[in-house]
């Protein structure tokens, strides 16, 4: 349900779990960790999904069986977040509840027009995973980000660009075109040249 494709210094990894709206379970959480904790090779990381939703978050059985609250959450985003390479999340629809993670400790988010983004924790009876708020907050501002960790607001693309979560909105079929100049410079360049402006910036 986790595909890898590798080309060249550009890895690209995609949920291929469309008929459960690409919902993560504990299997695949540890997968795409391991994968990110061993993508130091990269010069760009991709996260992708196939279908009209990026992920609606943990698969819903597991979540109420203890994957809600499971630190595998944060060893995802904390794996991602300490990449030296630049990493794109390529939201190819609806993003949803845990599976922000993902996005947030990516350097860039794109997505699809029709994508929505909402973080329903409350609702369920959740808190977000730890290192979510601060994140969303770095980008979007606190008032802007308990609008909906603590308002439940759904967003829809044109609302989360202008927050500033996404970073551009692109058509399905300009995806390949717009992560190709995206990771163009870093592609282009010394490994840890890329790496320290990375880390200067961050």
């Amino acid at each position: 349900m986790i595909d890898l494709a590798k080309d060249n210094d550009v890895w690209t990894i995609t949920l291929r779990r469309p008929e459960k709206a690409n919902s993560l379970t504990k299997a695949m959480l540890t997968q795409l960790a391991d994968i990110a904790e061993n993508a130091q090779a990269a010069k760009v990381l991709i996260f992708t999904g196939e279908g009209r939703v990026f992920s609606a978050g943990a698969d819903l059985d597991e979540a109420r069986a203890g994957l809600a609250t499971d630190p595998v959450w944060e060893r995802l985003s904390g794996a991602i977040n300490a990449l030296p390479c630049l990493t794109i999340a390529a939201l190819n629809g609806t993003l949803a509840g845990g599976a922000f993670g993902m996005a947030l400790a990516c350097d860039l988010r794109i997505c699809v027009p029709t994508a929505n983004f909402f973080y329903p924790v409350m609702k369920l009876g959740f808190l977000p995973q730890p290192s979510d708020p601060l994140r969303m907050a770095r980008l979007i501002g606190p008032a802007r980000t308990k609008l909906i960790l603590m308002a439940g607001q759904k967003l829809d693309a044109k609302q989360a660009y202008e927050f500033g979560l996404v970073d551009k909105i692109v058509l399905p079929q300009d995806f390949e075109t717009t992560l190709a100049e995206l990771g163009a410079s870093t592609t282009n360049t010394k490994p840890d040249i890329a790496a320290q402006i990375k880390q200067m910036i961050s």
